[in-house]
């Protein structure tokens, strides 16, 4: 079966936290065909996501921690596992938070500052060179002697910080730098990827529910 390409149909919701980044990375998601639908992280309630039924969810990058970001921890609950969610920065954080792991101060303030990311090609880093350069802006990051069993770190930097993080059965991801900086190499990459990743995703339910609905 051929990979779906993204298009511009598909509404995908963006949660804004505040954050300066966020229409840098809403500009890219639109170059790869998606239609966002952008709402501050205190704008919106749960009841309202799901009447929206945004084919995917991307949660903004944000000057807090994931206590802080409004909706974005209990849609992560609510939603993972049956809306594909992308998370860039705090929205990494927050995929951790809600499944029970710990944020804690990054070894080093990594404030503008580019590293090499080394990846094993999975999920949205799939095609994609190891390592690359990209850009992180944080003082915090996930602890990786703490993650919850249900994530798996994709990425790290070369002092084993995580830098990509996903579901192991969920299409939920998150990467620690900004892929929309226009010092990160690959973003635009790495985001269609997570586009096609969520099309495959709802075109596997669609079949799903088409061949039990022939069955019954």
């Amino acid at each position: 079966m051929s990979t779906p390409r993204p298009t511009g149909t598909d509404r995908t919701l963006v949660i804004d936290n505040y954050d300066s980044f966020t229409y840098n990375l809403v500009h890219l998601l639109g170059g790869l065909g998606a239609d966002c639908h952008v709402v501050r992280n205190d704008r919106i309630t749960l009841e309202e996501i799901h009447d929206l039924a945004p084919r995917a969810i991307v949660i903004s990058p944000g000057p807090c921690t994931p206590a802080e970001a409004g909706i974005c921890v209990d849609m992560i609950r609510r939603f993972s596992g049956h809306i594909p969610i992308f998370g860039v920065c705090l929205g990494l954080q927050s995929i951790a938070a809600a499944f029970g792991g710990t944020i804690g101060p990054s070894p080093s303030l990594m404030h503008g500052k580019v590293s090499p990311v080394s990846h094993e090609g999975h999920g949205v880093f799939r095609g994609l060179p190891s390592p690359f350069d990209a850009t992180r802006y944080h003082s915090l990051c996930v602890h990786a002697q703490d993650l919850p069993d249900e994530l798996v770190v994709t990425a790290t930097t070369p002092d084993g910080v995580i830098m990509g993080m996903q579901h192991r059965t969920h299409p939920t991801h998150g990467v620690q730098f900004h892929p929309e900086s226009i010092a990160s190499e690959h973003g635009d990459a790495l985001l269609e990827n997570f586009l096609r990743l969520a099309e495959t995703f709802h075109q596997q339910n669609e079949e799903r529910q088409s061949r039990a609905s022939r069955k019954g």
